[in-house]
């Protein structure tokens, strides 16, 4: 039985209605479209259309249309979705209504280096830190614990729904803590290839945000949401590794900072263009 196989059988078995395809604008914004679970088989076949044009970096209005593949690697039952709407998700890559690949499209743009590294004989792995607050409104935090502080149960309470949620979702974490700002936290998430992590990232902004608004709470990433508290920030562990032995070729324990040449290479270069990726 193939993937696609599995999907379908998982969907009738779990009575999923609803197939929401996600995907990211130029900017990171989660976007999404739904489905009937009646039209997934196409989906995965033919793709689904959609109107580019209103989307940030993606296509002008004589070339709006585009279409969203998805990455049958992906699939996921909603777990906040209740027993009358079912809903399973897919994360998509964008092509063009010639069925090439969008070169405008973010997960594609990864996809595309990753495939370079590998061809040069590396794997690309990241590990993220993701910092983001959770207020009762937009000027008061849900609590007032800071930097790995025990914050009061209801807190508790939030983070253990959060971390199920994740494992429902498979996103793998190691753990989430207080940050410094009152009402600020962080999930540290495991370290994965980069494409893994790039997904993760996108479902876990999806889920946190969700499961707040589920308890009346309002989940932002905002990089400074309150004017007189620290912002909110997102470490990104990096390395390379040997693509068939997953060593570690940052690593070099005989040189003064325990870094081989590929990665002090590998930090010229970020530096070299630390504007362009800032911005």
């Amino acid at each position: 039985m193939n993937i696609q196989e599995k999907i379908l059988n998982t969907v009738q078995e779990n009575n999923i209605r609803f197939i929401d395809l996600w995907f990211t604008d130029i900017l990171g914004i989660v976007k999404s479209v739904t489905v009937p679970a009646s039209k997934l088989e196409s989906v995965i076949v033919h793709g689904s259309h959609f109107d580019g044009s209103s989307i940030d970096g993606f296509a002008r209005v004589a070339e709006s249309d585009m279409e969203l593949h998805p990455d049958l690697n992906t699939f996921r039952i909603l777990p906040w979705t209740d027993d009358k709407h079912p809903t399973a998700r897919l994360i998509c890559d964008v092509y063009t209504s010639q069925g090439e690949p969008f070169i405008g499209d973010p997960r594609r743009a990864l996809i595309n280096v990753l495939d370079e590294a590998k061809q040069m004989g590396y794997r690309f792995k990241t590990g993220m830190e993701m910092e983001f607050f959770i207020l009762n409104d937009r000027t008061t935090t849900f609590d007032d614990a800071s930097y790995f502080d025990m914050p009061p149960e209801r807190t508790h309470y939030l983070w253990r729904e959060l971390l199920l949620v994740m494992e429902a979702l498979g996103v793998k974490l190691h753990s989430i803590h207080s940050e410094i700002a009152q009402g600020q936290h962080e999930f540290e998430f495991a370290y994965n290839d980069a494409l893994k992590s790039a997904d993760a990232i996108l479902t876990a902004k999806v889920a946190i945000k969700t499961v707040s608004e589920q308890n009346h709470l309002l989940a932002t990433f905002m990089p400074r949401p309150i004017a007189n508290l620290p912002g909110s920030g997102m470490h990104t562990h990096q390395s390379l590794h040997h693509a068939e032995t997953d060593v570690n070729l940052f690593s070099d324990p005989n040189h003064e900072y325990g870094l081989s040449e590929i990665a002090q290479h590998f930090l010229a270069g970020q530096l070299a263009h630390a504007r362009a990726m800032t911005a």
